[in-house]
């Protein structure tokens, strides 16, 4: 009777967490109100000021200043992290489940992600 019970438990919960994908990449602030991360697929918007779009689990981002982070005007600037989140399907996060910041030298030293460094160059 336990195990029927664990495996209802777990049929009910798997649709939920199957959902959820893990990106690792440059998580950035760039200024007031503009939140993305940058990956191997890409850039995903995560909230854009002016169109209003911001993904539902905001509060998850930690402060990543106490972290290793990079500081490229005021406050504003960019971390490395990977999130478990749900996407729109198209270039947006709609749902962020969990962060985890992670040393700047992980996705320094992805080659897949190594465009976000040299885009300014």
């Amino acid at each position: 009777m336990m195990r029927l019970h664990a495996f209802v438990l777990m049929m009910l919960l798997a649709p939920a967490a199957a959902h959820a994908e893990r990106r690792c990449g440059w998580l950035e602030n760039p200024s007031m109100r503009n939140w993305s991360l940058l990956d191997a697929d890409g850039g995903w918007i995560i909230m854009e000021n002016g169109s209003g779009y911001k993904a539902e689990g905001m509060d998850k981002i930690p402060d990543l200043t106490t972290g290793e982070y990079v500081y490229t005007y005021a406050a504003h600037g960019y971390g490395c992290a990977c999130m478990d989140v749900e996407t729109d399907g198209e270039e947006g996060i709609s749902r962020i489940h969990s962060v985890r910041q992670l040393p700047l030298s992980r996705c320094r030293s992805d080659p897949a992600i190594r465009w976000f460094l040299d885009r300014d160059e």
